[in-house]
């Protein structure tokens, strides 16, 4: 049984499974300011392949967190940009990302527990 207070709701569960997969986090990042194409993307996410991108693209363009636009050219041109709901999730990365820099060190370990532990 839950404890009380806390809901496990489908809802929930599948929005931590969707923006907690790998490379997801850093693709919706990267795609906050501006559209950006293919390779930028590529170009911006260090260690990410582009078989891995192309396959979160593809998610998160099913979800409707990121909208596919393509320039007809020539040459033919194609950019992906946040969509109203990708957008929405600026607030979740941006805590995200504030807790990483408070916490997170480049050793995995709590800054702030290691300067408490010593």
């Amino acid at each position: 049984m839950a404890a009380p207070g806390l809901d496990y709701s489908a809802p929930f569960q599948r929005a931590i499974e969707l923006i907690g997969k790998r490379w997801t986090g850093a693709v919706v990042r990267a795609l906050m300011p501006a559209p950006v194409r293919f390779n930028q993307l590529l170009t911006g996410i260090p260690g990410i392949s582009d078989r891995v991108l192309t396959e979160r693209l593809r998610e998160l363009e099913t979800e409707g967190i990121v909208e596919r636009l393509v320039d007809p050219g020539p040459p033919v041109r194609v950019s992906y940009r946040l969509t109203a709901r990708g957008r929405a999730l600026g607030p979740v990365i941006g805590s995200v990302d504030a807790w990483a820099h408070e916490w997170i060190t480049g050793a995995g370990t709590s800054s702030t527990a290691a300067a408490a532990a010593s």
